[in-house]
C-alpha cells in the first residue's frame, strides 16, 4: 500500500520503519526544513517501552546517546535541598534528548521511505479507493492510508475531525524550554525552584556542555501567536521577572537561545481516533505537551498501528478499531500522568506549593521510594503486547520496490483500484 505520514518526529518515522518492513510504500511529510535537533529530554521506562525498542533494535543505540542525568533536586530560594527526587523518576530506565531520538529514528528509515521536508498537507479528499492529498509545495497524489503523527496542533486532525478547539484542553498552565549556556555549572544533576504559579528547572547537557532551562507558569489570561516567538520570549520574561534563586541570570540567555519552545501544556481529548482511511498517532490523537510519556506512547502505538495493519492484510475497516482498542487503555493511563505537569512545577498558591513539597518529601523516604518508582512506570505498561505477523521484507528491500519518481501523479490501474505515487 502507499501510506502518507504526516510529521517527521517520533510518531512518524516509528511508523515507517514497521510499514516498511512490511512492504509498504512510506511518504513522511514534514513542514520543517530538515529534522529537527534540540528539544527536551525524553525518557523510556518499563517493560513494554523495552520490547518495542528492542524489536526495532535501536535500544543500544539509545543508551549510547543516554543523557546520564542525575536526581532532580527541589531548592528553596537559597539554593538549599527540601528534597531529591531519583533521576528513574524524571529520566526512566533511558533518557535521551528528543532531537538525538529524532536523528536516530531518521538514520534508520531515511533509506526505506520518502522523506518530504519543507512542505504540508494542505487538504485530503476520501474516495472508495484512497485519499487524495493535496500539498503546499509538492503535486499532488493518490495513498492508500493517512496517518497524522504531525503532533499537539496536528494538521491531519484539523482537517480531517476539525478544529482544535473540540479536541485540546488546555491545563492552565505554560511551559517553555530554551537552550543555554551552563552557567550554574551542573555536572548530572538538575534544580527546580518554584514560587506560587510559576516553576524553574535546569539541567545539564552533554555531561555540562550546556543546559536545558524549563519554565512552567500559570496561564492566566496570557495569549499569543504560536508563530511569534519573539512575542512568546517577551511573555515568558515578563512572567519570570523578579522571581528569586538565581532566575534572572538564566532568563539572561533566553532572547538569544539557540532552541526554544513554548506551548500551553494542553492534553487531547478525542472519542476516536480514525476517520475513513485516516489514522491518528501519538500526541496527535492522545498526547500531551509534557508528562504523559508521549515519546514513548507514541513508539508503542506505532507497533501497534503497524502491527493491526498487517494483521488485517491492509483492511483499515478492521484494522483501525483494532488498533483503537488496543490501546485506549494506555493512552488513557499516560494521559493521568500528565495532569500532574502543572501543579508539580509551579503550584499555584502558597499553601499548596508547602503540601506539594511535603507529599515528595514522603513519598523519597526509605521503603516509600520504591513505590514512587511503582508509580512512574505503572502507566507505561498498562498495555500487553500482541505477537503480530513478522515483517515480511527488510527495509532495505522495501525501499528498492518502492523507489519512484518523485511527485508524479496517481493513475488508476487496470483492476479499478488507486495506485498512488509518492
Amino acid at each position: 500500500m502507499k501510506v502518507l505520514i504526516s510529521g517527521a518526529s517520533i510518531a512518524g518515522p516509528s511508523l515507517a520503519y514497521w510499514l516498511t518492513r512490511y512492504g509498504h510504500e512510506v511518504t513522511v511529510v514534514e513542514r520543517a526544513a530538515g529534522i529537527r535537533p534540540g528539544g527536551q529530554a525524553v525518557d523510556f521506562r518499563g517493560r513494554v517501552h523495552m520490547e518495542v525498542l528492542t524489536k526495532m533494535g535501536i535500544l543500544d543505540e539509545i543508551r549510547r546517546h543516554r543523557t546520564e542525568n542525575g536526581p532532580l533536586h527541589l531548592i528553596d530560594e537559597r539554593g538549599e535541598d527540601l528534597l531529591a527526587l531519583p533521576a528513574s523518576f524524571t529520566g526512566g530506565q533511558v533518557e535521551i534528548q528528543r532531537g538525538d531520538l529524532a536523528r536516530i529514528l531518521y538514520d534508520l528509515t531515511k533509506d526505506a521511505a520518502r522523506y518530504v521536508f519543507d512542505d504540508s498537507i494542505t487538504s485530503l479528499q476520501e474516495t472508495a479507493d484512497g485519499v487524495y492529498a493535496t500539498f503546499e509545495r509538492s503535486a499532488p497524489g493518490w495513498f492508500d492510508l493517512v496517518v497524522g503523527a504531525d503532533g499537539l496542533h496536528s494538521n491531519v486532525r484539523r482537517l480531517t475531525f476539525g478544529d482544535e478547539s473540540q479536541f485540546v484542553r488546555d491545563s492552565g498552565y505554560n511551559v517553555a524550554i530554551f537552550n543555554a549556556p551552563n552557567r550554574l555549572r551542573l555536572e548530572r544533576d538538575g534544580l527546580l525552584y518554584s514560587e506560587p504559579g510559576r516553576g524553574i528547572s535546569v539541567y545539564p547537557l552533554g555531561g555540562g556542555a550546556s543546559a536545558n532551562v524549563m519554565c512552567v507558569y500559570a496561564a492566566g489570561d496570557a495569549t499569543v501567536d504560536r508563530r511569534d516567538i519573539e512575542g512568546q520570549k517577551r511573555l515568558v520574561a515578563g512572567r519570570f521577572a523578579g522571581m528569586g534563586w538565581h532566575t534572572r541570570p538564566l532568563l539572561a540567555d533566553l532572547a538569544g537561545a539557540p532552541y526554544f519552545y513554548h506551548d500551553s501544556i494542553s492534553i487531547v481529548r478525542m472519542k476516536s481516533w480514525t476517520k475513513g482511511r485516516v489514522a491518528l498517532l501519538g500526541d496527535a490523537g492522545y498526547g500531551a505537551t509534557c508528562g504523559g510519556m508521549g515519546t514513548g506512547l507514541a513508539v508503542v502505538c506505532a507497533y501497534v498501528l503497524a502491527g493491526e495493519i498487517a494483521a488485517a492484510d491492509g483492511d483499515h475497516r478492521v484494522a483501525f478499531p483494532a488498533y483503537e482498542q488496543a490501546i485506549r487503555k494506555f493512552t488513557k493511563a499516560c494521559q493521568q500522568v500528565a495532569g500532574g505537569v502543572g501543579p508539580f512545577f509551579a503550584p499555584k498558591t502558597a499553601r499548596s506549593l508547602r503540601r506539594r513539597t511535603r507529599i515528595y518529601k514522603v513519598l523519597t523516604a526509605g521503603p516509600l521510594l520504591r513505590l514512587l518508582d511503582k508509580l512512574t512506570t505503572k502507566a507505561a505498561t498498562s498495555i500487553e503486547l500482541k505477537d503480530y505477523p513478522a515483517p515480511v521484507r527488510h527495509a532495505a528491500a522495501a525501499h528498492a520496490a518502492a523507489h519512484v519518481p518523485a511527485h508524479v501523479p496517481a493513475h488508476g490501474a487496470d483492476d479499478g483500484t488507486v495506485r498512488a505515487r509518492a
